[in-house]
């Protein structure tokens, strides 16, 4: 479609409506646009996600409807085209606003994921894992090291989550070179605030390496062991007893388990969709890794290959590799988001 600038002479402009449709309570930060397609006498409003279709009638005070978000039909007043001027009718307006102000509050009533933690591996004094040897790909001879992969892996996994998602927070524990603790990893996530029936992932990232075994080749996901409890709900910011919150805990444990299985899952099958079997899938682990054990929300630890393999180390150093790695990331991330947001939460995450 074709952005078109006209405006309304009967009525408020569209530059008028546009900024007001950011005023309905709710819509704060969510970006508001129109595309008008001439072929077809049609125009979309969007406001964050949500889009409102239609199509101009042929002269004032005609009704008809409009199409909220391929779904829901609403009556209006049609806008209409007169000495090629496009005009909008104040009922029209009130029906656009009363539309998006719906699916606004139908958001809110929803359980979604409002936040997606990247967690680097290592960084700053703590290179993580060391290749044994050097590789020389490309004419350049170095040294793989697992905490310069972690990051570059998870700044173009954050940059491709924030164009996916304006409306989500894609947070980082470190975004540089630098060390916070394992302690501070997950404290930094817990930390996020989130409203009622908001939810938050938690994605590390790592690479392996086996001792002495440069055959050693894959991916893998982890999650933590369901034999661990951890207080997912804290006394300080709970009013029930402290006789009743075990059981709360232990229900909210098998709520992260099932979620970070969900999310190991969708990963695992994006790396397959996206590798193919030319790189093999070591599949899903639990452990008690540290930096996923203390997080109080669903999350996983992903090994993206091994540093003393030099095919793995081929993928996750150079372009086309990073590229499919991060793109086996979202699209794992994006699987499970979907599926999560679409059955309006699994669960209550908090």
């Amino acid at each position: 479609m074709l952005f078109f600038p006209v405006f309304s002479l009967s009525a408020l402009s569209l530059d008028e409506i546009i900024d007001n449709l950011g005023k309905i309570q709710g819509a704060e930060g969510k970006k508001a646009q129109f595309r008008w397609d001439p072929f077809f006498q049609a125009g979309v409003f969007s406001l964050g996600d949500h889009n409102i279709s239609f199509f101009s009638g042929f002269g004032p005070d005609e009704s008809g409807f409009f199409l909220l978000d391929n779904n829901e039909v609403f009556a209006a007043e049609l806008p209409f085209q007169d000495s090629g001027q496009l005009f909008f009718p104040n009922a029209f307006f009130a029906s656009l606003g009363s539309a998006f102000a719906h699916a606004i509050q139908e958001d809110a009533s929803r359980f979604r994921v409002a936040a997606i933690i990247i967690d680097p591996g290592h960084g700053g004094k703590d290179p993580g894992a060391i290749s044994a040897g050097e590789f020389t790909i490309n004419g350049k001879t170095y040294k793989a090291i697992e905490k310069n992969i972690a990051l570059d892996v998870s700044l173009r996994l954050r940059k491709t989550l924030e164009h996916a998602y304006p409306g989500k927070r894609i947070l980082m524990t470190r975004d540089s070179d630098t060390f916070p603790s394992l302690p501070e990893r997950t404290a930094i996530a817990n930390s996020v605030p989130l409203k009622e029936n908001e939810a938050i992932i938690y994605i590390s990232i790592h690479a392996n390496k086996a001792l002495n075994n440069s055959r050693a080749r894959g991916y893998e996901v982890w999650y933590l062991n369901p034999d661990f409890r951890r207080d997912v709900i804290g006394i300080e910011s709970n009013g029930n007893s402290s006789s009743i919150l075990p059981i709360l805990n232990d229900m909210l444990q098998e709520e992260y388990t099932t979620e970070s299985i969900l999310i190991a899952q969708s990963i695992l099958g994006a790396f397959k969709e996206v590798l193919g079997s030319s790189v093999p899938s070591r599949g899903i682990k639990a452990g008690e890794w540290m930096v996923v054990k203390n997080t109080r929300m669903p999350s996983v630890l992903v090994e993206l290959g091994f540093l003393d393999n030099r095919d793995d180390v081929i993928l996750m150093t150079t372009e086309d590799g990073l590229r499919k790695l991060t793109d086996a990331l979202y699209k794992g991330i994006a699987g499970f988001i979907t599926a999560f947001e679409h059955s309006g939460g699994f669960t209550a995450v908090r």
